[in-house]
């Protein structure tokens, strides 16, 4: 059976190669001259990003030459059989004559069939593949084409490497003496070095050259903080070595320090007003250190940045171009220097009083007697000066006489710019300011003013409070509630003479337990009128009506205990209520019991103290210090110097 296995093994592998030798010669294509099969090149698929230009013109194919040798033939032989294998680049010669499949013997000698049968295949040298079958590379990506004008020659770039790794020590050490100013607190400080220390106590203005593009800006603007009424000796620049670089760190962190004590300064940091009186009670916006380094030290220009803390309205703009026109124009003019002494009074005698008649202008006396020209000068003086005008020459008064008047002129302007810091730096698109002084309230919408009316204030011993709030809604004939210092200074008194007392004036007395309230009910004869407009706050105090109308005819306008009156209140609830609410749908409201309206949207509102004023054409108006507020900040100023 092993015998007969190996026959029809061999006889099955010819039979397979002839018939596969035909197929390809039957498929193959002769080369007319050599008679050799031409090779049939695969479909080559070119995508478009891989088309050569149209131009080229394809390669010439090389000829191929195939060679097939066979083994000689031995004498004992058995019939020739092709054998090898047919690769899938290269088929057959054509010219190959069919081959014969010789009678398989039954023995074959020499052959042991109980053993594995080994063909001995000589090896084919096939031709070389063909180069037109080898795919071709990818063609090297298109490039721009040159530009016909040549690149203009770019400047040289010089890049220095900041100082900053090499101070790091300096600045650690020499921080805690850098930041010892008197007026810088600890938490400023402290600010201050966590700064630092969060940019690797590398320096903010110090390069390798010393004080870097940007620190040289703000340097500028630190030494003019006079043109806005600071005072730029509270601001001394720091000196320094270029060589020594514990010098050069303490500078470093000192303008650091310069520049967060400017910007608390330029918002209101200098005088606190609730430390001269409980009435002046503005929120103050003072930026802390943090914020004024991360905004100074993010730009290129932080002088422009340190200078935007300054208020930025109309009415400061016009104090500190008006404050600069004092400067320029500043009077030189020997002042009359009179001694200290005793106060003087209307009729004492004293030889200064020569000496006093000489400085305010008036004409030679036969007597040093404190007359009453002269003290009607001296009062006249002291009311210019924001004085307590008494007419009593005082030491204030002989201080004040010893300062020329241009100087006496730009500290009221600083003292006045110094209330604007008290401002928040947004006033509102559309706010109310009332000026105090000038007993005048304005509606300011973006910028123009869009009504005014005439105020009644509080008296000087019961003075409106100075500070900004949110106005939010009004009441229509409101219940007036007397506040605590009325109840006790005049219907607590009453009422222990006469248990009727507060019912006889048409009021209401609530008691509950110890407690006691009274209450004005809403009527033509209520100390608010018709109408209120309620801003919440910790004076208890609003614009209102007042059933006293004839008071606003007159000049000095301070009789509240510490409200505002308003003329013309309907027209003010125009502005503030909006086209809903018109004067005469508010006023179909009177009489028919309190009513509360919101406002659409809350307003911003200013009481302010503005006793110096600078007009659009450039002229300075002053108004009477009521209150001595004025005063107060001027000295504080004064004072600080």
């Amino acid at each position: 059976m092993r015998r007969r296995h190996w026959a029809s093994f061999a006889s099955a592998s010819v039979l397979a190669l002839a018939l596969g030798t035909g197929y390809a010669l039957a498929q193959a294509t002769l080369e007319p001259q050599l008679g050799i099969p031409l090779l049939e090149q695969p479909a080559l698929l070119i995508l478009n990003g891989d088309k050569p230009p149209e131009s080229l013109t394809p390669p010439v194919l090389p000829e191929v030459v195939v060679t097939i040798e066979t083994a000689p033939k031995a004498a004992n032989a058995e019939p020739e059989m092709v054998t090898g294998t047919v690769a899938p680049s290269a088929q057959p010669q054509g010219g190959l004559a069919p081959l014969e499949v010789p009678p398989t013997p039954a023995t074959t000698p020499g052959v042991d069939l109980d053993e594995p049968v080994v063909l001995d295949i000589p090896a084919i040298d096939l031709p070389p593949s063909d180069p037109a079958l080898v795919p071709a590379a990818r063609p090297a990506p298109l490039r721009s084409a040159e530009p016909v004008i040549a690149p203009p020659d770019l400047p040289k770039v010089v890049v220095e490497l900041p100082a900053g790794p090499a101070l790091a020590a300096e600045i650690t050490e020499r921080a805690p003496e850098a930041l010892a100013l008197p007026r810088l607190a600890e938490r400023e400080r402290s600010e201050i070095l966590a700064a630092y220390q969060a940019f690797e106590n590398r320096p903010f203005w110090i390069d390798g050259k010393g004080w870097s593009a940007a620190a040289k800006l703000l340097v500028a603007q630190l030494s003019r903080a006079g043109e806005d009424g600071l005072r730029p000796t509270d601001y001394p620049l720091p000196v320094f070595e270029a060589s020594d670089k514990g010098s050069l760190a303490e500078a470093d962190v000192r303008l650091s320090a310069l520049a967060v004590l400017y910007a608390r300064d330029a918002r209101g940091a200098r005088v606190d007003p609730r430390r001269l009186s409980k009435l002046l009670t503005p929120t103050l916006y003072l930026p802390s250190a943090t914020e004024v380094l991360s905004e100074i030290a993010a730009v290129p220009d932080p002088g422009k940045v340190l200078a935007a803390y300054n208020p930025p309205h109309e009415g400061y703009r016009r104090l500190k171009a008006k404050l600069a026109e004092l400067r320029h124009h500043q009077d030189d003019t020997p002042m009359v220097r009179i001694p200290a002494g005793p106060p003087l009074k209307l009729g004492m005698r004293d030889e200064r009083v020569h000496l006093i008649r000489a400085r305010l202008g008036l004409g030679p006396s036969d007597e040093a007697v404190f007359d009453r020209s002269t003290a009607t000068a001296v009062a006249e003086f002291q009311k210019q000066a924001g004085l307590r005008a008494n007419g009593i020459l005082s030491a204030q008064t002989i201080a004040a006489l010893g300062t020329p008047a241009t100087n006496r002129a730009q500290q009221d302007i600083v003292a006045q710019m110094e209330r604007w810091r008290w401002l928040p730096a947004d006033l509102g698109q559309t706010h109310i300011m009332v000026n105090v002084p000038e007993f005048q309230m304005r509606v300011i919408r973006d910028g123009k003013v869009v009504h005014h009316a005439r105020t009644i204030v509080g008296k000087p011993e019961s003075a409106t409070p100075i500070f900004s709030h949110r106005m939010d809604h009004v009441v229509v004939n409101p219940s007036w509630f007397v506040p605590p210092s009325i109840l006790k200074k005049e219907f607590l008194p009453g009422l222990a003479a006469d248990p009727d007392y507060a019912a006889k004036r048409g009021y209401v007395v609530t008691r509950r337990g110890n407690n006691i309230s009274v209450r004005q009910p809403p009527g033509e004869r209520n100390a608010l009128g018709w109408i209120k407009f309620m801003f919440p706050n910790d004076h208890a105090v609003y614009l209102h009506d007042t059933p006293n109308r004839r008071l606003f005819a007159t000049e000095r306008r301070a009789y509240s205990h510490g409200c505002v009156r308003v003329d013309n209140p309907f027209l003010l609830a125009d502005q503030v209520l909006g086209p809903e609410w018109t004067t005469e749908r508010l006023k179909r409201l009177i009489g028919s019991g309190e009513r509360t309206i919101r406002l659409p949207q809350p307003l911003q509102i200013h009481l302010v103290y503005n006793t110096h004023v600078v007009q659009p054409d450039g002229k300075l108006v002053t108004f009477d210090d009521i209150y001595g507020f004025h005063r107060m900040v001027r000295q504080a100023l004064e004072q600080r110097g």
